[in-house]
């Protein structure tokens, strides 16, 4: 069925040539073409210094009121120019003969009266309605225009000389503005036979129709007319203009725009044209006024094939819903539309119906319409959108016996379901909209079983049920503005081939989608929060790998939006690492970086004696911590010395040659029992005096050392001076090993004080004695003042 549009939207067949570019004044190049726009610049002339590449110049709603010849001579390459909606009174044609290129001219809606006319002749569009002409502006110069296609007059009146010129031009479009028409009316003249394809013809706003015309037009296919007022007594006036136009038609379409008129007077225009040649009758915004009764009607055969009424208000508050309603539900013909109207309800046709095709968007019904109607098998498509239904179940009733609908419209309504009442669709059913309702997960448990394209946009669902009927037969869903998590799997849709999931809430796609739906041929899953991870790596890949045909919006419509230092990102340009994502990798690197890492240490703890090295530093760095924290004035008591050696007299060579040289040379004053015993005292005496006046004591660990007697002395008297005072000053000098066993029992202190406390071990290598003489200098506070050695020792 055609669609025609109301006439401020008339079509114009060369409008493909015709490219505008809104915004400020621009001229630049636009496929191939190049574009000089000045509409609504609030101009008073043609601009100047246009450049002379144009082709397409808009000077639309400006206030030019002249045309000169030297405003189009720079403008050799003209094809489109418009003038439409400025204040031109007079137009002489000439000004266009530097203009031989020009095809697309339109005068429209200007102040025109007079024209003086010249032969374009490769003009293919030519509108010259909405102007101030008494007569029609035809010269005799558009006889020669073999190449026009649509031409726009209007006139205050119409002679059969005005129209000679133009009577055997084969036009595509025919526009005669009679707005201002008056006319003749004693006499009614009959003008030449035009050949068009399309007739628009507007007539005098709020006013009644009284226009007689005998005017006949062959190779007619659409009659459009615009503004018609009738009242009971006219209905015989249009009618009889009508007659004389469609007269020996074979095929045609009629449009009426803006009619209103009465009960009676529409039902007798559908009788009139009931057997007429007329397929198609469309009629934008129709209003019923006065009275609305009952009218009788003959639905004997006809041509008529669709019937649409677009915007319909009705002034009658009370009338007979049945007289309105069985007007239309019996008609005999394959399509009916009744859309944007206020109409309520509709009856079951009172037999088998030959409805094909019903349309009823944009009005009032209810659940009851069709309820136990058996007289409507033959009908397929079924247009129910933006009315007034709410319950799911009671529409499936509604089509329980419609045996041959295929196609069902519910969108913008505000149905649910709730998981009651039966759910028995016909199952012819293939094409099911119920977009923008208020429907949930359950929806899915009630479907036609054989439907192939379902559209369950913007509703409420956040997930697709397990235990859903199969669609075995679904190859199109549309499931886009809901709350979907993830992209559903193809077990319960193994034909699906087209899915559009755009603005739900998948933000962690998973790859089963793939693995499972092997038909696809047309992705939609842009516009949803994804949260770019390790688990979006391999969706991004497998979508990446389709081709652009196949993903729509790739890659523009696909961004992270999650976690913020990749939101925005598109998930082309979203990359980790393979290792970061794969956990066996991972491992099997850790293991391996970790085996490398064990063996080099390995390697340096055996060739470079590392753990004595790593020792001997953590030994240093404790000394020096605990020299440090000791206060000075604590220390500054009565020590005469900085140590006190205990040391085997078979040790003795070392303790000479290699301890007291490094000790001595910095400073340290070392107390030893062959120099500094005081003769006359015991033994045990002087050891005890010697621990008490020195700083530290060190004691040099051996087989030699456990051997002697007095060495255990010493021993014993600085772990009593240890245990008792809290002070740190014993060091253990280990400089040969000493086997656990050849200790003896009567040695435990020794026992717990090198299982207890590191001791120092003396290495014979050079490169490994520095960092031991380190070690014991640290152990030293240097700024300890000591007193003079006393005639006691």
């Amino acid at each position: 069925m055609s669609n025609p549009r109301p006439p401020i939207i008339r079509t114009f067949h060369s409008l493909h040539i015709f490219m505008l570019i809104l915004g400020n004044r621009i001229q630049h190049s636009l496929e191939n073409e190049f574009v000089g726009n000045y509409s609504n610049h609030f101009l008073s002339h043609v601009p100047r210094l246009l450049s002379s590449k144009i082709t397409v110049l808009d000077l639309s709603l400006n206030n030019i009121t002249g045309l000169q010849t030297e405003d189009f001579k720079p403008l050799p390459k003209l094809r489109v120019l418009k003038l439409s909606h400025n204040r031109i009174q007079h137009l002489d044609i000439r000004v266009f003969k530097f203009n031989q290129d020009l095809q697309y001219l339109d005068l429209s809606h200007n102040k025109l009266w007079r024209i003086l006319c010249y032969p374009l002749m490769n003009l293919t569009y030519l509108d010259l309605s909405f102007n101030e002409f008494e007569a029609l502006p035809i010269c005799e110069e558009f006889a020669n225009m073999s190449q026009l296609d649509f031409l726009g007059l209007s006139a205050t009146r119409i002679q059969k000389s005005d129209l000679l010129p133009i009577r055997h031009l084969n036009l595509s479009n025919i526009l005669l503005d009679l707005e201002r028409f008056y006319g003749k009316k004693d006499k009614l003249e009959s003008l030449p036979i035009l050949s068009t394809k399309i007739l628009q013809i507007i007539f005098p706003p709020n006013r009644a129709f009284s226009v007689q015309l005998d005017m006949s037009v062959s190779n007619l296919r659409s009659l459009e007319l615009t503004n018609i007022n009738l009242d009971d007594n006219k209905c015989s006036i249009f009618n009889g203009f009508l007659s004389k136009v469609i007269n020996n038609l074979r095929f045609l379409n009629l449009t009426l725009y803006h009619i209103e008129t009465t009960w009676k007077c529409f039902v007798g225009i559908l009788q009139f044209l009931w057997d007429k040649p007329t397929e198609y009758l469309y009629i934008y915004n129709l209003t019923l006024v006065e009275t609305i009764e009952s009218e009788p009607f003959s639905y004997y055969e006809t041509s008529l094939k669709g019937l649409k009424i677009e915007l319909l208000s009705v002034k009658v508050y009370i009338f007979s819903q049945t007289s309105l309603y069985r007007i239309f539900s019996d008609m005999n013909i394959k399509m009916l539309t009744l859309s944007n109207t206020q109409v309520l309800h509709m009856l079951c046709p009172s037999k088998p119906s030959p409805f094909q095709y019903l349309d009823f968007s944009n009005s009032l019904f209810t659940e009851s319409l069709f309820q136990d109607c058996g007289n409507l098998n033959l009908l397929q498509t079924l247009i129910l959108q933006k009315n007034k239904f709410k319950q799911l179940y009671k529409i499936v009733q509604m089509t329980e016996k419609m045996e041959s609908l295929k196609h069902l419209d519910l969108s913008q309504n505000s149905i649910r379901y709730d998981g009651k009442g039966n759910c028995s669709w016909t199952g012819s059913l293939l094409v099911l909209n119920l977009s923008s309702n208020e429907l949930t997960d359950s929806v899915f448990r009630c479907l036609p079983p054989n439907i192939t394209v379902l559209d369950l946009h913007r509703n409420s669902i956040r997930s697709i049920p397990k235990d859903m009927s199969n669609l075995e037969t679904l190859q199109e869903l549309n499931i886009a503005f809901n709350f979907l998590a993830d992209l559903p799997g193809c077990s319960t849709f193994s034909s699906l081939s087209v899915l559009i999931i755009r603005y739900n809430s998948v933000s962690r796609p998973t790859t089963h989608f793939f693995n499972s739906c092997q038909n696809i041929k047309s992705l939609q899953a842009g516009d949803n929060p994804f949260l770019c991870s390790c688990e979006l790596r391999e969706f991004s890949k497998n979508i990446a790998t389709l081709s652009n045909k196949m993903v729509s919006g790739w890659p523009h419509l696909y961004k992270c939006a999650f976690p913020d230092s990749y939101k925005g990102t598109q998930l082309k340009d979203f990359h980790l690492s393979p290792l970061s994502c794969n956990l066996v990798l991972l491992v099997i690197t850790i293991v391996i970086i970790g085996s490398v890492l064990m063996i080099v240490a390995t390697f340096l703890c055996i060739h470079f004696d590392l753990p004595w090295y790593l020792r001997m530093m953590f030994q240093w760095t404790q000394t020096r911590r605990r020299a440090r924290n000791i206060p000075i004035d604590k220390l500054e008591r009565t020590f005469q010395f900085h140590a006190f050696i205990s040391y085997s007299e078979l040790d003795s060579a070392w303790v000479k040659h290699e301890l007291l040289p490094n000790l001595e040379d910095e400073d340290i004053k070392i107390c030893l029992h062959e120099r500094n015993f005081v003769p006359g005292k015991s033994i045990v005496e002087n050891i005890i005096n010697c621990i008490e006046k020195s700083y530290k004591s060190v004691f040099i660990l051996s087989p030699n050392f456990v051997q002697s007697e007095w060495c255990h002395y010493e021993l014993y008297f600085a772990h009593h001076k240890l245990f008792h005072e809290g002070s740190d000053n014993l060091i253990l000098i280990l400089l040969e090993p000493i086997p656990q066993y050849s200790i003896p029992a009567r040695y435990h202190k020794l026992k717990a004080l090198m299982a207890q406390r590191t001791y120092l071990e003396w290495h014979k290598e050079k490169s490994k004695q520095g960092l031991f003489w380190a070690n014991i200098k640290a152990a030293f506070n240097m700024k300890l003042a000591l007193v003079k050695e006393d005639n006691d020792i």
